[in-house]
């Protein structure tokens, strides 16, 4: 048998879909107007900045980034096309492939990222009491982990 939700639980069920799609839909709107990045795109930037060497396995970025490695190709040669990232086979064993975040693509990020960090304050950090937030970080890692 099914065990509906209640009406508490579906009012913050309904209220974190709304608000997180709406969240991400301004975050993506801005990015592409201000950047010409998705926000899909920027995540990607953001992870291989972050890595040694600016340089990462597509494998290991696929699964960081939360895409198929079919989808995550798609996007990285969008990204090689605009010369942002570039991709070469791994010199360790040959198989695998690195994308790399290029001098362009980490100078793109590094103008984009303030203005990302403004619209993430302004709209979810600044509007959240402390409490709250910490709570939605440990409800987002609680339900990551459950996934994993």
């Amino acid at each position: 048998m099914t065990e509906w939700l209640d009406a508490d639980q579906q009012r913050d069920w309904r209220a974190f879909i709304e608000g997180s799609i709406r969240l991400i839909d301004l975050l993506d709107a801005r990015l592409r107007e201000q950047h010409e990045l998705t926000l899909a795109e920027y995540e990607i930037l953001v992870r291989l900045s972050e890595a040694p060497g600016r340089s990462m396995r597509m494998a290991e970025l696929a699964d960081l980034a939360y895409y198929s490695r079919s989808r995550l190709s798609h996007r990285i040669r969008r990204l090689e096309d605009r010369q942002l990232v570039r991709r070469k086979t791994a010199i360790d064993d040959g198989r695998g492939v690195v994308a790399t975040l290029t001098d362009t693509g980490f100078a793109l990020l590094e103008r984009a990222a303030p203005d990302n960090l403004r619209s993430v304050r302004e709209h979810f950090v600044d509007v959240v009491e402390t409490a709250d937030l910490q709570a939605i970080g440990r409800a987002m890692r609680a339900v990551t982990d459950s996934l994993s």
